[in-house]
């Protein structure tokens, strides 16, 4: 687990407040992997829409009941909601007076703490075969960026996609999603993921134990290439993720997502009853 934590402080008191919230944050985080650990064998399994929560730790039980609204449907172990489920967990310690905003970036899933008035712009990096050392050096070129407030309900980002560190089944460079928590926004943004797919005899899948031990996924086929695909095909993909990402907001799973595949996007914007100010589409240049 790599986080990053970015944290303000705010009136007289801030400076302590966020001290303490640091000292409590690296204390919550120490023991963490050590107590997932303890309950792997339970972690790698699919979670069960018609079974209680097996699990015990507060994580665990949070990345568990973040997969559940899909698992009727589809297969989906906890482990699609780890990441954000501890920027999560360590974000608690920040929600306090005298932090003005912070996020937690574990690996790119976001959790995000904002007292009234405040704001935060989150960049989007949509292809990561585009990444290259220059930009590392200099600062990246974002291909859009949005603006999560105070007065929305979103407190979770979490973007997916076969090219990351997670395997995915579809063929997403990357989908963004934003949620209520980053433990919904990581496992929605695998499942929608995942649904970005077309068959074409040119997209190579490997089994995923043959990629990585002891991974949740075992046998199951990840996606490891894709091949330059037709605008056709690409649509045609991006269309079926679009339709899973609009169920999940109908669910109220998620608030708005960004869809990108071989330089194509598609946007799910925010609805009214997600105060509609999300994404700026005239930002993606992707669009």
């Amino acid at each position: 687990m790599d986080i990053v934590i970015g944290a303000e402080a705010q009136g007289s008191n801030g400076k302590a407040a966020l001290a303490l919230a640091h000292e409590q944050a690296w204390a919550g985080f120490a023991p963490l992997l050590a107590e997932l650990m303890d309950e792997w064998p339970t972690l790698r399994l699919p979670v069960q829409a018609d079974q209680p929560c097996p699990l015990k730790g507060v994580v665990a039980r949070r990345m568990w009941h973040a997969c559940l609204p899909w698992a009727a449907h589809q297969f989906i172990t906890p482990m699609a909601a780890v990441a954000g489920s501890v920027a999560q967990e360590i974000l608690k310690f920040y929600e306090r007076a005298g932090v003005a905003r912070a996020w937690v970036n574990n690996g790119g899933d976001i959790a995000l703490h904002l007292s009234p008035g405040h704001s935060v712009r989150v960049g989007l990096y949509a292809d990561l075969a585009r990444l290259q050392v220059h930009e590392l050096m200099q600062g990246l070129n974002l291909d859009g960026a949005f603006e999560v407030k105070h007065t929305m309900s979103v407190r979770g980002v979490a973007t997916s996609g076969w090219r990351g560190r997670s395997f995915s089944f579809g063929i997403a460079d990357s989908v963004t999603v934003l949620a209520a928590t980053a433990a919904q926004a990581d496992a929605a943004a695998s499942i929608i993921a995942n649904a970005v797919n077309v068959d074409h005899p040119g997209i190579v899948r490997q089994a995923a134990q043959t990629l990585r031990d002891h991974t949740d996924l075992g046998d199951l086929h990840v996606t490891v290439n894709v091949p330059a695909l037709s605008a056709v095909l690409v649509d045609q993909a991006l269309q079926a993720g679009l339709q899973c990402a609009r169920e999940c907001q109908m669910q109220g799973g998620i608030a708005a997502a960004v869809l990108v595949c071989q330089g194509r996007t598609l946007l799910l914007p925010m609805t009214a009853a997600n105060e509609a100010v999300s994404f700026q589409e005239e930002d993606l240049a992707l669009a």
